[in-house]
C-alpha cells in the first residue's frame, strides 16, 4: 500500500465505512453501558447514522460528503446543546471500539483510528467532570 493511501481507502471505502457506522449505532442502541449517549439521540437513529457516515467519509480522507451537504462540520458547536462529559465520551468510544474491532481487520489502522477518535471524543466534552472510576 502506498504512503498516499487514505484511512478511507485502507478501511475499504464506502461499503466498509457504512458497516462500521451501522454497527456503531447498533451497539449504541443495544448496549446498556451506552445508555448515556443513546438517550441524547432521537428514537430513530437513521439521521444520526447518515450524518456520522458523511462526516467520517471526509474525515478519513474520502469524499467530503458532510461538507458538501452541511458546510464546515463545526462539531463542537453543533453538539453544545448536549451535555457531554467524560462518561458520554467513554460510552461513545466503547461503541466505536467494539464496532472497529468487528469491522476493521487492519490492526495498525484500528489503533491509529482509536487514538484519533478518542481525541475527537474528548474534544466534544462540554461539561467538566471526572472520568468514572
Amino acid at each position: 500500500m502506498s504512503e498516499a493511501a487514505t484511512a478511507y481507502s485502507r478501511l475499504g471505502g464506502e461499503a466498509a465505512l457504512r458497516r462500521l457506522v451501522s454497527r456503531f449505532y447498533e451497539l449504541m442502541d443495544t448496549l446498556p453501558e451506552a445508555y448515556g449517549i443513546r438517550k441524547l439521540h432521537a428514537a430513530d437513529l437513521s439521521g444520526a447514522e447518515q450524518k456520522l457516515f458523511t462526516y467520517l467519509s471526509g474525515w478519513l480522507g474520502g469524499p467530503q460528503l458532510y461538507v458538501e451537504k452541511f458546510g464546515h462540520p463545526m462539531l463542537r458547536a453543533r453538539h453544545l446543546s448536549f451535555a457531554i462529559g467524560s462518561g458520554e465520551a467513554e460510552q461513545w468510544m466503547l461503541c466505536m471500539r467494539q464496532a472497529m474491532a468487528e469491522v476493521i481487520a487492519d490492526e495498525d489502522l484500528r489503533a491509529a483510528l482509536d487514538k484519533s477518535l478518542d481525541n475527537l471524543a474528548q474534544h466534544m466534552r462540554n461539561r467538566n467532570d471526572q472520568p468514572a472510576a
